[in-house]
């Protein structure tokens, strides 16, 4: 029995966002993965610090929008394959900076330029009309949480 008014995740906005994010993001995964042993989380530390220098957990966290718990077991991964470098601060022993070790670097510099060639043959599929309205719909969609207009229903 179908009820024609029953909710279909198939047009459930997230559900495909999601799938669609799975998808496209299945090769360069399995670079990451086969290349440096590395999990998502991994790839996503590795990048924000190779991509905005020294940091903290927490700055990544707010960055990255995963969880501290995360982090810190990708951190530990991370610095276990010689990959970054924690350093206590002296005036806050609780807190760490994080960055890359020169092995770190090179492995962010790899895959920097893997993603890029991936990122360009995924837009390759869609003219230059396509490609702006999907990065400004994404956009906008990723903000919307953000605004206090949003919210508001304005």
């Amino acid at each position: 029995m179908t009820d024609e008014n029953a909710f279909d995740l198939q047009d459930f906005l997230p559900y495909l966002l999601n799938m669609a994010a799975e998808e496209c993001s299945l090769a360069f995964q399995r670079y990451y993965k086969d290349r440096y042993g590395m999990l998502r989380q991994e790839w996503r530390v590795l990048f924000h610090l190779g991509r905005y220098g020294e940091m903290t957990a927490t700055d990544i966290s707010r960055r990255a929008r995963l969880h501290k718990t995360r982090i810190s077991r990708a951190v530990g991964a991370l610095e276990s394959r010689g990959m970054l470098r924690r350093d206590r601060l002296d005036d806050d022993r609780r807190v760490e900076m994080l960055q890359l070790t020169r092995a770190g670097r090179a492995a962010y510099e790899d895959l920097s330029a893997e993603a890029e060639a991936y990122n360009a043959r995924l837009l390759g599929a869609l003219d230059a009309e396509e490609r702006e309205i999907l990065f400004g719909m994404l956009r906008r969609l990723a903000a919307i949480d953000r605004k206090p207009e949003a919210r508001a229903g304005t």
